[in-house]
């Protein structure tokens, strides 16, 4: 616990100390702490620098020569932070989760796809220690496996980026199933609830944390054709920006990500390949996730990620008319308006 509330202090102490030097002001840092950190670099890589350094010499004082224990899971004393992804096993996910990888972070990744697995060999080639969990987070004992899993590994949390989410398109009334719209409730509504419940409240013991929520620029405005999923990312923007509130001064910070259309393999699976969102040109994950991974570190309240085009949408939804946005979204979103 005391390496967890230090590790903490060091990351308030490092932001200080890289706006410092972007306002010409002397350094924060205290004389002979050992925690000298390269001018040129930022807050997002020199974070882990240092969190790696302190950890280093608690490793070597303790006599502790590997940070996993005989069962593969992760063991406190490791000398990267971790960080905790959902839905890691493809498009904005694994992509977040090589931002984190690529930054000093050890990480444990989630999905229900077996594509996990791959996941992670791909991952551990950025030199992180990788743990995996193929959960289904729809499911209530699938977000207890995982906390679990979290809390066996005897690590604090650093990060968590709540990424995992379906889609469902068509016309509400008279296509889409209720069982899969159900689905879609459980897993980006009541899941996030459940994992962030049990998460933040261990954030708050270690006086530190950051939580990320993927929401959708799609939770600005009435969806049509995507109306369940649309209102599951208003519910989610909305949740993340209370709870954030909630938590102004304790160490712990709250984000949103906000993407528009992403090249990824929802619009197949939500069924709008025929829709001029399913044909439109999209965002690459790799730059919305790299957005969304420094608005975490930097403690920013959302990012609108990816194209201009995107900002322009976000602002209309909350600056315009829901009746005009909505006929906006539906000339998008129809079943069949790719050929139109």
């Amino acid at each position: 616990m005391e390496g967890s509330r230090l590790r903490g202090l060091l990351s308030n102490l490092l932001v200080q100390q890289w706006r410092s030097r972007a306002h010409g002001v002397d350094s924060l840092m205290p004389e002979g702490a050992g925690l000298s950190v390269d001018p040129a670099r930022t807050p997002i890589t020199c974070y882990a620098q240092i969190c790696q350094n302190f950890c280093v010499g608690n490793t070597a004082r303790s006599g502790a020569v590997s940070n996993r224990g005989e069962n593969g899971i992760m063991r406190d004393g490791s000398s990267r932070p971790l960080a905790v992804v959902t839905g890691a096993s493809s498009g904005i996910g694994f992509e977040l989760a090589k931002q984190f990888a690529q930054n000093g972070f050890d990480l444990l990744i989630v999905s229900q796809s077996e594509r996990i697995t791959e996941a992670a060999r791909s991952l551990e080639s950025l030199g992180a220690n990788i743990e995996t969990v193929q959960a289904d987070l729809a499911d209530y004992d699938g977000v207890e496996q995982l906390y679990e899993t979290i809390r066996s590994s005897g690590r604090s949390v650093d990060s968590i980026a709540i990424n995992a989410g379906v889609g469902v398109g068509g016309d509400f009334a008279r296509d889409t199933e209720l069982e899969s719209e159900l689905n879609l409730i459980r897993l980006n509504v009541t899941s996030p609830v459940h994992l962030t419940k049990r998460v933040v409240k261990d954030m708050l013991q270690q006086g530190h944390g950051r939580i990320l929520f993927t929401s959708s620029i799609a939770g600005t405005m009435p969806a049509p054709f995507e109306a369940v999923y649309g209102a599951s990312k208003a519910f989610l923007t909305s949740f993340a920006q209370a709870i954030r509130n909630e938590l102004n001064d304790t160490g712990v910070t709250v984000t949103a990500l906000m993407p528009g259309a992403t090249e990824t393999d929802f619009f197949h699976r939500a069924g709008l390949d025929d829709t001029k969102l399913g044909v439109s040109e999209k965002d690459d994950p790799a730059e919305v996730a790299r957005e969304g991974f420094e608005a975490l570190m930097a403690g920013k309240d959302h990012v609108v990620a990816g194209s201009f085009k995107n900002k322009l949408q976000a602002a209309a939804g909350h600056m315009m008319p829901d009746t005009t946005v909505a006929q906006f979204h539906r000339k998008q979103s129809e079943p069949g308006s790719a050929n139109k």
